[in-house]
């Protein structure tokens, strides 16, 4: 990451503090990461808790750093942009974190030739282990990818889609943590109701869904072929499979998928 030099962000909410502390955590020097965040408490929470720079304002940030990270809300992504727009050149590389925000549309906000790449990640990262998507924009030059994917490597792993995908990921991964909660939240609920106190059904509810993601992820068996070794003939876990499958669990989460990705096309204009 140091080759890239200093890396200017547009926003400092949590996602935005995710990535300074990745980064930070791999060795980037604070003095090359600047922020602009126009609540004072925020500027004052990054200065102090991560010793980085702190900017007067978002245009100073495009005239300081090549690489730009855009972390505003949606809504502000217009008025956000306006203020930096001018500063931007050729050399500029722009990474948006803006859910529903098209490459094409920060491409118009920055003149129409401006280097975008746009990624997806989600909450998790907040503990360094998020799962990020990223594509690039139509004028996104060689090794902009690159760049982008060791930013959001810094808190986890990264993919690489087509833009066509990207509210996908959002119904997907986007969205994804609320879906686990939920399951978290439910085991939990089961354990109580069966007579285990709240803390510890809530911890080895938490502990469960974390060890049995890790055995998908470090395995590389399927999640079918890991679930039959559990269920042995006339067993407990296949009674409670059985159980999932009458509630419609497999269904559900198909669904959730959905229908957050169709939102998150109404939420873009696509």
């Amino acid at each position: 990451m140091t080759a890239i030099g200093s890396i200017g962000f547009v926003g400092g909410g949590n996602m935005a503090e995710a990535l300074i502390k990745g980064l930070l955590a791999q060795g980037h020097p604070q003095r090359e990461i600047l922020v602009a965040d126009p609540s004072p408490a925020r500027q004052a929470l990054l200065r102090d808790s991560y010793r980085v720079e702190v900017a007067t304002g978002n245009r100073e940030v495009a005239e300081r750093c090549r690489l730009l990270v855009l972390a505003v809300k949606p809504q502000l992504v217009q008025a956000a942009v306006g203020e930096f727009a001018g500063a931007v050149t050729a050399g500029h590389l722009l990474v948006s974190i803006l859910a529903g925000t098209a490459t094409a549309t920060l491409e118009g906000l920055l003149g129409g030739t401006a280097r975008v790449v746009r990624a997806m990640p989600n909450t998790p990262a907040l503990v360094g282990c998020g799962a990020t998507a990223i594509c690039p924009g139509r004028f996104a030059a060689g090794g902009d990818l690159d760049a982008a994917a060791a930013l959001f490597r810094a808190v986890g792993s990264v993919n690489v889609v087509s833009e066509a995908q990207m509210d996908a990921v959002t119904g997907l991964s986007g969205s994804g943590p609320a879906y686990i909660f939920t399951v978290i939240e439910a085991l939990a609920d089961g354990g109580v109701k069966e007579g285990l106190p709240r803390d510890v059904a809530l911890a080895l509810a938490t502990r469960t869904v974390l060890g049995a993601a890790k055995l998908v992820a470090e395995s590389g068996e399927h999640p079918a072929v890991l679930r039959d070794k559990v269920c042995s003939p006339g067993g407990t876990t296949i009674a409670g499979l059985t159980a999932l499958e009458d509630g419609g669990v497999r269904a559900a989460l198909i669904e959730a998928v959905s229908r957050a990705t169709r939102r998150s096309k109404e939420l873009g204009g696509s």
